[in-house]
Order: structure tokens, then sequence, then C-alpha cells
């Protein structure tokens, strides 16, 4: 992970200029333990759960689908949702989707899964 960057505003849309790869989140800001994360997403990610921490995802542009194993949950841009610890569930979207989200600086990419999308080392930008 690389240092933290000088302290200044974040603008949303520059950061997400930065990004070129999906399901690759980037840290953008740390609040009192916890990553403020972005990433874009197209298509599928991995089926997986986080035991011990609940995840906040903020969509801004596109629609994010999370699967569970009980229903879906869609998420327009300006909507939110929390992923309750251990609830097992799978991000996809149809297009590009840019998301926000927040959870602790220990939280595991894809909770104890470890899959060919899985990044083990995230980047600050």
């Amino acid at each position: 992970m690389t240092e933290r960057p000088p302290m200044k505003a974040i603008n949303l849309d520059e950061k997400f200029a930065l990004i070129t790869e999906y399901f690759t989140p980037k840290i953008i800001a740390e609040h009192n333990g916890h990553y403020v994360k972005i990433t874009k997403i197209k298509g599928e990610f991995v089926w997986h759960d986080h035991e011990n921490e609940d995840e906040l995802f903020i969509v801004l542009k596109g629609r994010l689908v999370i699967q569970f194993r009980d229903g879906d949950v869609v998420l327009n841009p300006g909507e939110l949702f929390v992923i309750p610890r251990g609830k097992e569930h799978c991000p996809i979207a149809e297009e590009e989707t840019h998301i926000l989200y927040i959870e602790p600086a220990g939280t595991k990419h894809s909770g104890e899964v470890d899959a060919e999308l899985t990044k083990h080392e995230l980047e600050w930008i």
C-alpha cells in the first residue's frame, strides 16, 4: 500500500479518471480507522462475505446489483446500502458503475475467498 496523500479536497471525478481496471479498489481517504474507497465495476465479482465487517456501498454512476442467496438489492446513482457482516453477497454491474464504499481498514477485498479478481494490496490515489 502506498503512503497517504497530503491533506486537500478530494475530487471524485479526478480520482475515478485514474482507475483503469474494474474491481480494483483504490483508497482515497481514511476516517476513524475506516478507509473510504472507490472502484469501477463491470461484470460479476465473486461470492464472498466479510465475517467481522459491515460494508457501506454508495453508487455514484451506473447501476449495481448486490446479489444475495435470498434475493437481490439494486442500487442506482445516489443510493446506498449497508451489507451486514457475515452476509454472503456478489456485486454485479451490466454497465460500468462507479462505487464509493467505506469499511474498516483491515477488511479483505473478497473476505476469505481468494479469487482471480481478489486484490491483496490496495493503493492510495
